[in-house]
C-alpha cells in the first residue's frame, strides 16, 4: 500500500497550510482530510502507518503531521524520530484516545520533539459523533497554521516540484510596535508561583520549573493551570514532578497549599482558591467553560488576586486563544507581577500575546530567560 498524495495547489492561490494524516483508520483519514479540507486547509498526503507517513515525507513535503499513536508495522511513536530526523523543524501533533497508557507516551512524545497532542475519541463512531473533536482538530492545525505565517509562505516558495506560480508574492508587513510594558511597582518576596499555559505548554512548563530549580520552588506552592483533558493532567503532574524533584499531583478540593508542592488544575474541572491569611485551600468546580476551557487561567488568576493579591508571581507561556488576559488584569490591579513569553519561543502566541497587547505584562521574555526571571524575584531580588 501506498501511501496517497493529494494534488498541489492551484496556482495563484495563498499557500494553505499543508497537512499529512498518518492514521491506521481508513475512516478517520477520510473524515480528516475532508475536515481539514473544508477548513482551508490542504491535506497532501494520507499513510496508514509510520512507515508509509516516513516515506511520503520528503514528496509531501507537510508543515503539520498527524500522527496516531496505534498503528501497525511502525507505530506513532516509532516514527516520530524519524519523521523529526528527515525535517528538523517538521510540526508533530500526535493523537491518541484518552487512556493512560496513551497519555504517558503523548507526554514521552512531546519531550521527544512533538509540538503537540490531540485525545481522539475511541473507535471510528466516536471520531464520527464527536464534534467537540472535529472543533479541536482545526482550531489547532489553523492556529499552527497561523503561527507558521510567514515562514510558511517562504518556505512553500522554495519547495522542489511545486508551479512556481503556486504561491502568490507576499508583501512584506511593517513591523508591529512592541507591546506596553506594564508599569513596576515595588513588591516584596511572592507567596505563590501560578502558571497558565496551553498549546506547546506541556515543554515550555517543565522548562520553567527546571529552570528556577528545586531549592527555590521549595519557597512557595506552584499552581499550573495547562489545557489539558482528564487523565492527561494527573499523568501531566506525575512528569513534572519526576523532572524537578517535587511533590506535584492534581489539585483535590479543599486541599490546603504547601511550599514546595506543584498542583496541576485537573482536566475537565477549574481550579480556583478560597480563604485567608495563611490559610488557603484549593478550590475545585464544574462550572461552565471560561474562554471555551476548562480548567481556565482565569479562575485561578481572579481567585489569586483576591487571596494573594500583591504576594502572587505569575507567568503566561505559549497557548492559544485568549485565557489569562482577563485574570491578568485583576492581578496585576491587585499589585501582582505578570510575566508572559515571547512570540518568538512560543509555539502558538495567543494567551501570553493576549495579556501583552493588552498592557498586562511586566516583563516579555523567551523561554529560556523566564526560569532565571522567576528564581530572581522568588529569592527576593529585583523584582
Amino acid at each position: 500500500m501506498a501511501a496517497s498524495v493529494a494534488p498541489s495547489p492551484s496556482p495563484y492561490g495563498t499557500p494553505r497550510t499543508r497537512v499529512m494524516v498518518a492514521d491506521d483508520s481508513a475512516v478517520v483519514r477520510g473524515l480528516v482530510t475532508r475536515w481539514l479540507e473544508e477548513a482551508g486547509c490542504e491535506v497532501v498526503a494520507t499513510a496508514a502507518n509510520g512507515r508509509l507517513a516516513i516515506e511520503a515525507l520528503d514528496r509531501a513535503q507537510p508543515d503539520i503531521v498527524l500522527l496516531d499513536i496505534e498503528m501497525p508495522e511502525i507505530d506513532g511513536t516509532q516514527a516520530l524520530p524519524r519523521l523529526l530526523a528527515k525535517r528538523p523543524g517538521l510540526q508533530v501533533v500526535m493523537m491518541s484516545t484518552l487512556t493512560q497508557r496513551n497519555a504517558e507516551i503523548s507526554l514521552r512524545c512531546l519531550a521527544l520533539g512533538a509540538i503537540d497532542y490531540l485525545p481522539k475519541p475511541e473507535g471510528n463512531r466516536g471520531v464520527t459523533t464527536t464534534a467537540a473533536f472535529r472543533e479541536d482538530l482545526i482550531q489547532k492545525i489553523r492556529m499552527l497554521g497561523q503561527a507558521r505565517g510567514a515562514p510558511l509562505r517562504r518556505a512553500a516558495a522554495e519547495r522542489p516540484g511545486l508551479p512556481e506560480r503556486a504561491v502568490a508574492p507576499v508583501p512584506a508587513a511593517p513591523r508591529p510596535a512592541p507591546p506596553p510594558l506594564r508599569a513596576r511597582s515595588a513588591r516584596g518576596v511572592p507567596r505563590v508561583l501560578l502558571i497558565g499555559a496551553s498549546t506547546g505548554g506541556p515543554r515550555a512548563v517543565g522548562e520553567v520549573l527546571e529552570g528556577i530549580g528545586a531549592p527555590t520552588l521549595k519557597r512557595l506552592p506552584i499552581l499550573i493551570v495547562q489545557h489539558m483533558p482528564p487523565v492527561f493532567t494527573g499523568v501531566f503532574a506525575e512528569h513534572l514532578g519526576a523532572r524537578v524533584g517535587l511533590p506535584a499531583a492534581e489539585g483535590k478540593h479543599g486541599e490546603s497549599l504547601r511550599p514546595g508542592t506543584i498542583y496541576v488544575a485537573p482536566g475537565g474541572r477549574h481550579m480556583g482558591l478560597a480563604g485567608t491569611g495563611h490559610d488557603i485551600t484549593i478550590r475545585l468546580d464544574d462550572g461552565p467553560p471560561v474562554n471555551f476551557c476548562r480548567p481556565a487561567v482565569d479562575v485561578l488568576f481572579r481567585d489569586a488576586a483576591q487571596v494573594f493579591g500583591a504576594a502572587t508571581l505569575s507567568v503566561v507561556l505559549t497557548g492559544m486563544g485568549s485565557d489569562g488576559t482577563h485574570g491578568a488584569k485583576a492581578l496585576v490591579e491587585a499589585g501582582g507581577a505578570m510575566l508572559v513569553q515571547d512570540e518568538a519561543s512560543s509555539t502558538v502566541w495567543g494567551m501570553p500575546g493576549s495579556i501583552a497587547k493588552a498592557g498586562y505584562a511586566h516583563e516579555i521574555l523567551a523561554l529560556p530567560a523566564i526560569g532565571p526571571a522567576l528564581r530572581t524575584q522568588i529569592s527576593g531580588g529585583a523584582a
